[in-house]
């Protein structure tokens, strides 16, 4: 397909089609359009991507939605007709990547199983973004960010005890799109170099993901037998390591890594040579068993000071420190203002403030492109793969294609967002 006018990055060339919903495949594909890639989200032309409709908190659209879908291309096409399918086919013709994340079993259902594209299209790479992986007790279930967290343990350890809690951000499915995306600059790669033969399909897991982010914790328990309790905004892990209130009422983060940053908390922030001495604290494994003694100490330490104060003063020792901050904090944050970290992006709605990639590159800007409306550019990508006019005309009265309206949204959404309410 023609290059979008916005891609001039490392990926540009390189065509995605996405069959995604939600957060995990859209956050693979979202980072290959951040490098430059074109991406086309086909989505069903009643109501698209479910995600749209989370929530209407940017001027109307769903937070998740513009967070994980911009600098894309929406397709509204009907993947359970044999038309729409036809037009599915004509876009894989001339894409480099599939990747989709639809519920258990939907590709295979749709004839879009690894073993066949790989028959019809050789050096296409596929991904698909699952739950629990192939080939075990759980693979035909059901999995989303919170329950995939639930039974890889992650719930266990966050929180306090008897106090299980989810990670606040949406860790299984960013990380797994993480994962996904890395797999296909991989194969990107391997092609690049003429080893085509090593293409193929490559399969992520919500659960696979979680278990590999556990790992330490994984490896505590396998060796040790004990089920590490959460400790709120601390580590048991290392100690000392939390959260301190301060004269001002503000919450000040410390910690110490190893041993030589502790002699430097104790002797020079806090002032506690008695506590740098004693000989139960000298390792990290005795300060953790003696972590409610450390906290204590620092915490009084903490409450007789000011936030400023504690921070210059933790910065004076090279000891690390952090503010808590709350979302509406971290949106005026001066590291992100400072560093120029914001940007606008185009939205059916307007333009709304979002922030660049984490990754910056020397030389290249993201493109930030706008987030699409749903079925905004059917017409014009099913005109670019030579289907004309009449057929394009035939296709919306046969319902295969949404019909867009002057706010981007395709037939059939105000219905899907009501049977949501």
């Amino acid at each position: 397909m023609a290059e979008s006018s916005r891609s001039s990055g490392p990926l540009s060339g390189v065509t995605v089609v996405a069959l995604e919903q939600a957060v995990s495949a859209p956050m693979c594909t979202r980072t290959l359009a951040d490098f430059g890639a074109r991406v086309l989200k086909v989505e069903n032309p009643k109501g698209g991507d479910f995600a749209r409709h989370y929530d209407d908190v940017v001027n109307g659209l769903a937070a998740h939605f513009v967070w994980c879908n911009r600098g894309k291309e929406s397709v509204a096409l009907d993947l359970k007709s044999e038309d729409g399918m036809r037009v599915l086919h004509r876009l894989l013709d001339r894409a480099d990547v599939l990747v989709s994340n639809l519920g258990p079993g939907a590709t295979g259902r749709l004839g879009l199983d690894p073993g066949a594209l790989a028959v019809r299209y050789p050096e296409l790479i596929t991904v698909e973004i699952d739950g629990y992986g192939p080939g075990g007790p759980l693979s035909g279930k059901r999995a989303y960010d919170l329950l995939a967290q639930a039974e890889s343990g992650a719930c266990a350890i966050t929180g306090f005890p008897d106090q299980p809690a989810k990670p606040g951000p949406p860790m299984a499915d960013v990380c797994s799109g993480l994962y996904a995306a890395l797999s296909i600059v991989t194969l990107l790669y391997e092609r690049g170099r003429g080893r085509t033969q090593r293409l193929g399909a490559v399969g992520v897991s919500l659960f696979d993901t979680m278990t590999e982010l556990m790992g330490y914790a994984l490896n505590y328990t396998q060796h040790s037998g004990v089920d590490q309790q959460p400790r709120g905004m601390g580590s048991p892990a290392v100690a000392p390591y939390g959260a301190y209130r301060t004269a001002d009422g503000q919450t000040v983060v410390l910690g110490t890594t190893n041993d030589r940053e502790w002699q430097r908390l104790a002797r020079d922030l806090i002032g506690r040579a008695d506590l740098a001495d004693d000989v139960r604290l000298r390792t990290n494994a005795g300060r953790v068993e003696h972590r409610e003694e450390l906290d204590a100490a620092i915490g009084t330490w903490s409450a007789a000071n000011t936030l400023e104060h504690i921070q210059a003063s933790a910065d004076a020792a090279n000891i690390g420190n952090a503010r808590y901050n709350r979302p509406s904090e971290v949106l005026d944050h001066p590291q992100l203002t400072a560093r120029d970290r914001w940007r606008t992006v185009e939205t059916p709605s307007g333009r709304i403030p979002a922030l660049l990639p984490p990754p910056t590159l020397q030389d290249y800007d993201p493109p930030m492109g706008a987030v699409p409306g749903l079925g905004e550019h059917t017409e014009a990508v099913l005109a670019e793969v030579g289907i004309d006019r009449a057929e394009i005309a035939a296709l919306r009265q046969r319902r295969v294609i949404g019909t867009v309206d002057v706010e981007g949204r395709a037939d059939g959404v105000e219905k899907a967002r009501a049977a949501t309410e």
